[in-house]
């Protein structure tokens, strides 16, 4: 039996729509691209495709079980992805900017194999935030009411397609950024780094934040209770 010819297309889709929303991770691979060039930037994507890539199986395999385990540990993953968030934004802010010169395409002078350190990062950036996770499983269960995923093969097929949507809005904003980057002055620069730097610690305050809010109110620990139950 053939798979579902609308798999292929919607999964691409998602895939871009699931990366496209400002945040954490477009934030670095912004940031990444400016200072070390297109491959700079696809490799801060690249750890966000695995992580996009390991929920889009979990879902289109219909292991509910997963939605179920996030949203009972939500707390906890919540607050480590907004310490993550915080150490990496304070260490971005203080870090002095600096562009790689490359060629004319605007690759820095390291491989792609230089900048992999970036990928657990926003990997971890990537599956410790639960709104994105638990988003991801409400998109697949939305998109099953009229392109039901059927079999392992078009379950892989979906994911394979999430990721190439993901990656191509990866490779695509870097290739921008990377482009543009030799225009801006060290000053500019400067300010790119403290702005990006102070918005990633803002998310992880954000994070951390409403845990301690729902703890203060009694709602974290009724929601835990209820989870239990």
């Amino acid at each position: 039996m053939l798979p579902n010819p609308l798999v292929l297309p919607i999964g691409f889709v998602i895939g871009i729509l699931v990366a496209a929303p400002v945040g954490p991770v477009n934030i670095l691979c912004i940031q990444r691209a400016i200072s070390r060039g297109l491959w700079g930037g696809v490799a801060a994507g690249l750890g966000a495709v695995l992580g996009d890539g390991l929920v889009a199986f979990s879902a289109a395999m219909g292991v509910g079980a997963i939605s179920g385990v996030v949203n009972y540990h939500r707390t906890a993953i919540q607050v480590v992805g907004g310490l993550v968030l915080i150490g990496v934004g304070w260490r971005l802010y203080a870090t002095a900017p600096a562009i790689e010169e490359g060629s004319e395409n605007g690759n820095g002078n390291g491989s792609l194999l230089s900048y992999l350190w970036d990928v657990p990062k926003t990997f971890l950036l990537t599956i410790t935030n639960p709104g994105a996770v638990l988003g991801l499983f409400a998109i697949f269960g939305g998109i099953s009411t009229f392109v039901e995923v059927t079999g392992p093969v078009e379950a892989l097929l979906m994911v394979g397609a999430v990721m190439a949507g993901s990656l191509s809005w990866w490779v695509g904003l870097s290739y921008v950024v990377a482009r543009l980057r030799h225009r801006l002055s060290f000053d500019r620069l400067s300010l790119i780094n403290r702005i990006a730097g102070l918005a990633l610690v803002v998310f992880g305050l954000v994070l951390i934040g409403e845990i301690a809010y729902l703890w203060l109110t009694g709602t974290a620990v009724a929601d835990i209770s209820t989870n239990g139950a």
